[in-house]
Order: structure tokens, then sequence, then C-alpha cells
């Protein structure tokens, strides 16, 4: 199957992409294993260059399990296949970013400050796993920030859902960290820098469910998976399905679809590695359209690791991202700041003030 699928069309009322665009694919093995520095800093440059020009990159040598990745997606199927009512026993209050997301009660565009035409629109489901406070003895963290998981009674799929979605969580974790070790050496710091802001990380993995159960959602009209939006932290790691969907916001404000590689885990940036940056890495923009076949909703699942940084950690433009006079687009933030705001967007309906950047992005290609 093809890394990417790029199609001249109109869909949902916004242009979908010319062909020419494309996500780079990098292979990061010589950081997962005992790499010489010439193949490290040659998958740093390559990283550099897509971070720079498209934002999404297509990882490969990445080193997790195919018994991992077999044992999650299946640990997926056992939980989104339950009856609605028994996956809404885990569903948590809007402020609590774990357990069960029914359909459309969130909507990402939300997170940007721009409001779709009826609020809480995005029709994907959504289990939510994190790290907490118990993962961190001895820190006195927010547990609004670092909630405890609610994990499923049932046993679900081979392996149990607990134990395979732990599984996989702490591979994309590793994932995550060996990127920013790439990181630091793609933007000339020393090495280990980024281990400062992310000792005790807010990361979560959200786990996307978009094939809903027949009459769960009415086919009229256009219909928004998941609406635009960029993420909010340092790195996302993204396992999905080899099926179209997700599209990505090209610089010409086309709309292009993108699914991922034989292999390969999708990689994106965060609105606060833009900010380290001063936009020289791209926060890209992206949603997702579903697939519909026959009337029907094409089965699509995704789960996504957010790699977003230490709680109390400031955020500010790193010196040599500077524009010639010294100054930033954006001022320092702390993550807590930046991502209360963008999470009472997605999960509370509250429209976030401080994304004029990236609103104006996407209301330029007509998605409100």
């Amino acid at each position: 199957m093809t890394s990417e699928t790029t199609t001249e069309a109109v869909r949902g009322g916004a242009r979908v992409g010319p062909d020419g665009f494309h996500v780079p694919t990098v292979d990061i093995s010589a950081y997962v294993g005992e790499g010489d520095a010439a193949a490290r800093a040659a998958a740093a440059a390559a990283f550099d260059e897509a971070a720079r020009t498209v934002g999404f990159v297509q990882v490969v040598g990445h080193g997790v399990p195919d018994d991992v990745l077999r044992g999650f997606a299946d640990a997926l199927d056992g939980f989104f296949g339950l009856p609605l009512e028994a996956k809404k026993a885990y569903r948590t209050p809007p402020e609590v970013n774990r357990g069960y997301s029914p359909p459309k009660t969130e909507s990402l565009s939300l997170s940007l400050g721009v409001a779709p035409s009826n609020r809480m629109h995005d029709f994907f489901e959504a289990f939510n796993v994190g790290l907490a406070v118990s993962d961190f003895p001895g820190l006195d963290l927010p547990l609004a920030d670092y909630p405890e998981n609610v994990w499923p009674d049932e046993d679900l799929g081979a392996a149990g859902f607990r134990a395979a979605v732990s599984a996989y969580f702490d591979e994309a974790g590793r994932v995550a960290r060996t990127l920013t070790t790439l990181f630091a050496d793609a933007l000339g710091l020393e090495p280990g820098y980024f281990d400062a802001f992310t000792g005790h990380s807010v990361d979560v993995l959200r786990m996307n469910n978009y094939a809903l159960e027949p009459g769960a959602v009415e086919l009229d009209g256009d219909l928004t998976g998941m609406g635009a939006h960029t993420d909010y932290g340092i790195v996302t790691v993204l396992w999905a399905d080899q099926v179209a969907g997700l599209q990505v916001l090209g610089a010409d404000g086309s709309w292009n679809d993108v699914m991922p590689a034989d292999g390969a885990l999708l990689i994106n940036l965060g609105d606060l590695m833009a900010r380290w940056t001063n936009d020289h890495w791209m926060s890209t923009v992206h949603r997702v359209k579903p697939p519909i076949v026959d009337g029907t909703i094409r089965r699509r699942r995704s789960a996504a690791y957010f790699h977003d940084g230490d709680i109390d950690a400031v955020v500010a433009t790193l010196p040599t991202c500077r524009d010639a006079d010294g100054t930033s687009a954006y001022p320092p933030v702390t993550v807590a700041e930046h991502l209360r705001a963008k999470l009472a967007g997605s999960r509370a309906g509250v429209a976030n003030a401080a994304a004029a950047r990236e609103a104006a992005r996407v209301l330029a290609a007509g998605e409100a």
C-alpha cells in the first residue's frame, strides 16, 4: 500500500490537494539501536527538512514489535465492539482526560477557537489512558493534569485490554522520547536538551474508532470524523489503519489524504514544538473526514500518543529560532496554561482564544 494518496477533488466544501504533496519517510533505527554518528546525523537532517516543510513524517525503524501492535489492535476491537451503554460506564467528566468519550461529545476545532456549525459534532468515539500521579511517587503533581486511569472490567482481547494497551503505551512513549533525542540533534542543541522538560511529561494515549454501529450517526450532509486541529504538545506518535480519512492541510491551503506506510508510524509535531522553534518546525493542521462506502462509514481505527511535556515547564522560543531582531511570534507559556486552554475547547466546548495563528489557517482553508 502506498504511503499517501492525493486527489484533486472537492470534499466537504474544501479542496483536496493536488498531486505532489508528500509526507517524507525517515528511518530512525540509528537512534533506536547503536547507530553511528553519520547515520544519526542523516536521520536528524532528514527529520529537520520534513519538520520545516510538512510537519508530518513517516517513521520507520522505530522498533515497536509486531506482536505488541497486534495485541493492541485486538484490544481496541474488543473495547469498541462493546455495546454503547457498556462503554459509557467508563465515561469521565469533560475536565478529566481519561476514559471513554461517546460520539458527538467533542469538537477538536474548538481547541483552536474555531466554532463548528453545531458545536460538539465530531462523530468519533475514543478511549484515553495516560500517565498518572501514581506514576510519579514523590512528586506533588496536580491530579487534574495527571488523573488516574479508568480501565474496563471486561477481559478484552487475547492478552486483556489493560495489558495490551499498557504494552503499546510503553513502546509509543519510548518512540516519543527517542524522537526528542533526535530533535535536539536536528536543532543543534546540546544532547538531551528536552529531558529537562519531560521528566514527568503529561503523556496521553487516545484510541479512536470511526466505524460506529448502524444508526449511531446519520449519513446526511457533510460528516466530520474529527474536526480540523493542531496537536497540543511536543510530538505525536500515531498508529492507524491503512484507510483513508486523515487529511493534512498543505501550505497552499489544500487538504491532502495521508495514511501510514507499511510498517511506519506517522509522526507529527505539536504546538509546543512550534512555539519552541518559532514556527521553523510546523504544527500542522489536520482533520479526519470519514470514508463512506455504499452508505456505510468504512472501518478505521487510530491511536495517538501525545508527548506533551512537564505540566510546570515553561516553553519559550529557542534563541537560535528567534527572528532577526530577537523577537518571536510566541510569548512564553507554561505547559499547564497551554494544555488546559486546548482541552477546554475540545472536551468542554469552551473556544480557545489563544490560538489565533492556527485558527487563521483553518479558516483560510474553508473549515468552520
